[in-house]
């Protein structure tokens, strides 16, 4: 289906709406969207549902009406005079060789590149660091539209073998493939029906997930239940794949088995989300023994979380936030797992245990600092060796590798620092620069960050960062735009964009809100802003646009708002508890329908974090704040642009469909309110050339409702 379908067709199958557009004072034709008499009850409240015929994706009405939404979007955005140098320009930034951290596995060293415009980044190996690189596998061959992605990846022990799995058009779904690795050549080995998976070798075969195949014509019924772990032989068929695990007597549990870079242990997580527990149980199958059975560590599924970072001979190391809400790190002896022989490693810190990884017999923990990076190297025994030195304020991640590891590598950035790769010598405790981009036409002194702590409604400081051009004046008429995402003890680190420069050198203010319920103060922090109490989260929210507002930074003229998935859930709900605040609102593949999001796919998973409207305390909770549910008639709510994609199989495009029929037919008709629904991509884009169209639309719309016509920009 074309994203730009003709509106005159699409007019005629679904009607129109003419209303008044603010931007420029654009004439914009909504379609008249049908509504059918729909009613449920929740515990005694009825709640209407006149747009559930939109969930059904596949329906000729809804691919119609999908065609009159995108007929009106992409007209409307064609008329912002200045989108295709916006465009051109976001482009010309993104236009730069771009590294991921180098891995080893045997001799070989991995890492992927992208040299500046290709859809996706390329997978290369080279046999030690002197050598000539070589290709391995080139996703942009496997399709004309570079939609189909390198999603996984996983060498043998010995390097003889690697696992690599295939997603199309941006789905959660995949394939796995079996490549070997001296000749580059493809294996007949397929896997298919993967989704929440490991690759975890064993020997001449891996551990993997998957559900099982449905039916034919039964794929909705049976699709995302019953989570199995298989074990696969290479060069077998996958029909003879051996059954690991499964638990038909609760079929929205997640298995997943990961395996100790020894192959000693094989480890599996059993977690039971969409029953509101947030955290894991963990087994373990001792391989050198023989064992043919996964035996308990941690039995009972609650709240608390269990991950295995590494095993010390036959002891298995554990990050674990039971009985330390900022996590700690324990050894456990499978043999004897009981609590009271835990031995600590780690001690919990006032900080943020981030995570902990090892290399080179070191265990490297890595902290945060107010949202912001420490690392420090251990012994296995945990005493402190050193803190590795890091350039400055920002985000920092690697620290991983085999246990003979001389140095491992690691990656540094900020909001203003591109990301640069360091080389860390375990010896010597030095720490080099490896790999350092030049983002064209980029000068990070022309930029300033900084650090703020501001009070939300109930008084609990919130850190945001906010990075703009060097000699702003606070005059409360900067453009702004305003992003968070609050939930799932996800940390909204300090990380750098080079999109964002369109932005910035426009004058802009980009602001990131640090929210409760996500993970940047452990898990008390993400407690705070989750199930009942997740109204915190948006007053949070608010809270930073009004501060931004007293400190002269914008003005509510001047003030955009931002966020994807959950974060397209908080820019629905503070923009109908504060309308008047916004100017502008961009809602990305949001969970729109707070009662009804754990009916599709694998929403059920999100219970632990939101809870569920099937119980009705979490249920007034929901439907108080739900942003399909609370959306008022005739208020003026803000420009808006909600962003989905066809193929997403995660956040479903059924809950921006409804919310935008909703606003669409409630809200003032000053301001537009529109839906960009992109063709064979998923919660995230499928490719770069799509990523960079989403990116450069976003921008137009926000500069052209705030009001900014671009400057000129120098060109290098």
């Amino acid at each position: 289906m074309s994203a730009r379908t003709s509106a005159v067709t699409c007019a005629v199958v679904v009607g129109a709406v003419l209303i008044a557009a603010h931007a420029g004072a654009q004439l914009t034709s909504y379609p008249a969207t049908r509504k059918i008499d729909h009613m449920d009850d929740y515990h005694g409240t009825k709640v209407a549902d006149p747009y559930r015929w939109l969930e059904d994706e596949t329906s000729p009405d809804t691919a119609a009406w999908i065609e009159a939404q995108n007929a009106v979007t992409f007209p409307y955005l064609e008329r912002i005079p200045f989108r295709k140098a916006l465009l051109e320009r976001v482009t010309q930034l993104v236009d730069y060789e771009r590294y991921s951290v180098p891995s080893r596995k045997g001799p070989y060293f991995f890492f992927s590149k992208n040299s500046g415009l290709q859809n996706q980044s390329v997978l290369f190996l080279q046999k030690g660091l002197d050598a000539r690189s070589e290709v391995l596998i080139d996703p942009n061959a496997w399709s004309a539209d570079g939609t189909v992605q390198l999603a996984a990846f996983e060498p043998s022990k010995d390097a003889k073998y690697a696992v690599y799995g295939t997603s199309q058009s941006g789905s959660d779904w995949q394939q796995y493939k079996v490549m070997e690795l001296a000749d580059k050549r493809t294996l007949p080995d397929t896997i298919d029906w993967v989704k929440v998976s490991d690759i975890a070798w064993h020997g001449d075969g891996f551990y993997y997930s998957r559900y099982p195949e449905p039916p034919a014509g039964h794929e909705k019924a049976s699709i995302n239940e019953n989570h199995q772990v298989f074990f696969h032989r290479l060069g077998t068929v996958q029909a003879a794949d051996a059954l690991v695990y499964e638990d038909r007597a609760n079929p929205q549990r997640f298995h997943t088995v990961n395996t100790t870079e020894d192959e000693r242990f094989a480890v599996l997580y059993v977690s039971d989300r969409g029953k509101g527990k947030d955290g894991n149980a963990l087994y373990v199958r001792d391989l050198a023994g023989g064992s043919r059975d996964f035996t308990p560590l941690i039995s009972e599924i609650t709240n608390d979380s269990y991950n295995v970072v590494d095993n010390v001979g036959d002891k298995l190391l554990v990050a674990t936030n039971h009985g330390a809400p900022n996590w700690r790190v324990v050894l456990i002896d499978p043999k004897n797992p009981a609590e009271t022989n835990w031995r600590v490693v780690l001690a919990e810190r006032p900080e943020t245990l981030e995570r902990a990884t090892t290399a080179g017999g070191k265990l490297f923990a890595s902290y945060l600092k107010d949202v912001t990076s420490r690392v420090y190297v251990h012994a296995l025994d945990g005493k402190l060796e050193n803190e590795i030195a890091l350039p400055g304020p920002g985000s920092a991640s690697g620290f991983a590798g085999p246990k003979d590891a001389a140095f491992v590598f690691y990656t540094f950035n900020s909001l203003s620092e591109p990301p640069t790769i360091y080389r860390y010598d375990i010896a010597t405790k030095v720490s080099s620069v490896f790999r350092a981009p030049k983002v064209p036409g980029y000068d990070a002194s022309s930029f300033e960050t900084k650090q703020v702590f501001y009070p939300s409604k109930d008084g609990t400081k919130i850190p945001m960062f906010l990075v703009y051009r060097k000699g702003l004046k606070l005059d409360g008429n900067n453009p702004t735009l305003l992003y968070g995402y609050g939930g799932f003890n996800v940390v909204l680190s300090p990380t750098f964009s080079a999109a964002r420069i369109a932005l910035l050198e426009q004058g802009f203010v980009y602001a990131s809100a640090n929210l409760r319920g996500g993970g940047e103060y452990g898990e008390k922090w993400h407690r705070q802003g989750m199930k009942l109490a997740k109204q915190n989260v948006f007053d949070d929210f608010i809270a930073a646009g009004e501060w931004l507002i007293a400190n002269k930074y914008t003005s509510s003229a001047k003030l955009a708002i931002q966020g994807g998935s959950n974060g397209g859930l908080l820019v629905g709900a503070v923009m109908n508890q504060r309308p008047e605040l916004f100017r502008v609102a961009i809602p990305q593949v949001g969970v729109m329908d707070m009662l009804r999001f754990h009916k599709f796919t694998i929403g059920w998973n999100w219970v632990a974090d939101y809870g569920s409207s099937d119980d009705p305390e979490e249920f007034k909770a929901l439907y108080a704040y739900s942003p399909l549910h609370n959306i008022k008639a005739g208020v003026k709510y803000p420009a808006t642009l909600i962003t989905t994609a066809d193929h997403d199989d995660r956040v479903v495009p059924a809950h921006s469909f409804k919310y935008a029929a909703t606003l669409q037919a409630m809200a003032n008709r000053d301001s537009p309110v529109l839906i960009r629904i992109e063709t064979k991509s998923g919660h995230g884009a499928s490719n770069l050339t799509k990523q960079l169209e989403t990116t450069a639309d976003i921008d137009a719309f926000v500069m052209h409702n705030l009001g900014v016509t671009p400057q000129p920009v120098a060109r290098h």
